[in-house]
């Protein structure tokens, strides 16, 4: 352990010297999300992308579709979940509410002043919206740290005085990095400033090259409530399944932490949640658009996935 930490301080020490003294990026505005341009549509066009805002009025039938908010990760945008939308609802009995988390999707300014309750509130607050009109088969899934920031909302009760959530997916949760070096985040971010992704031309306009200290230490805060929590136990209200699938090969995300959700949850009736290791070394192996490679098993995983969400929202 000793040896680890002092390797990754080694690390960080190179790091530190390789970086310039300048705190702020430089930013493309034309082709960045960091930029002043907004790309994400569903800050101008949400009833594209919330069900709440697509069907104000509802009929009957709709009211009991299964409807599934989504979640993106950290730094991404409602893009991260376009490829299961366009999967399901041209031939699914399903509705998908596709949510911005708060911060993102915006400049790189509203993303470094945002805290991790800033990127969950809009969340719950589709939930919320979706319960008040009626609607009776509430879903949620999340990728990466959509997982954490939903697992905190069952972990803070948030849904008592609503209707339980039927079914909740977490695709390769964001509980322990891959990269160690964020487990000192608090104590070299003020000298970063920021920290730099790489990114493409496929994906520049989906997810923030730029990643501001304050939004690291952030995600750091939310992961350590977060296992703090699954060690005292979370218990999921009654008529709540979730299951948990996580890519083997996960640079991003340690697998461990599938290990910590699994332990750490409960059915209300005490049976252990579903948790599927999958055959992949991609985070968020239920994206594909925008990678440089992709697989035969890496689509057939994706699609596997899709089946089985619509399967068990319909039980």
């Amino acid at each position: 352990m000793r040896h680890q930490l002092l390797k990754s301080v080694g690390l960080v020490l190179i790091a530190l010297m390789a970086i310039q003294c300048e705190k702020n990026p430089v930013i493309d505005d034309d082709t960045m999300l960091d930029g002043d341009i907004i790309f994400d549509a569903s800050l101008y066009d949400p009833e594209s992308f919330l069900v709440s805002y697509a069907i104000p009025n509802p009929t009957a039938d709709e009211l009991a579709t299964p409807v599934l908010i989504a979640a993106h990760g950290y730094t991404a945008t409602t893009f991260e979940w376009d490829e299961f939308r366009e999967w399901a609802e041209p031939d699914q009995d399903v509705l998908i509410s596709q949510v911005l988390l708060g911060g993102h999707g915006r400049d790189y300014a509203s993303f470094k002043e945002s805290t991790w309750e800033d990127w969950q509130d809009p969340i719950l607050e589709e939930y919320e919206r979706l319960d008040a009109m009626g609607f009776t088969n509430i879903n949620l899934v999340g990728s990466s740290t959509g997982c954490p920031l939903i697992l905190e909302l069952f972990a803070s009760d948030a849904f008592s005085g609503y209707r339980a959530p039927n079914e909740v997916f977490l695709i390769d949760p964001m509980l322990v990095p891959g990269n160690k070096l964020l487990s000192i985040i608090q104590v070299v971010g003020p000298m970063l400033g920021y920290t730099e992704t790489e990114t493409n031309v496929n994906t520049q306009n989906y997810w923030y090259t730029y990643r501001p200290q304050e939004t690291l230490q952030e995600l750091m805060v939310l992961s350590n409530n977060v296992r703090l929590e699954l060690e005292d136990g979370i218990e999921l209200p009654s008529g709540t399944r979730m299951k948990v699938y996580k890519s083997l090969q996960d640079a991003a995300a340690d697998a461990i932490g599938a290990l910590m959700i699994y332990k750490g949850i409960e059915e209300r009736d005490g049976s252990k949640i579903d948790v599927e290791m999958i055959d992949s070394d991609l985070h968020v192996f239920t994206r594909l658009d925008g990678r440089e490679e992709v697989s035969p098993a890496d689509e057939a995983a994706q699609l596997a996935a899709f089946t089985e969400f619509i399967s068990r929202m319909a039980e």
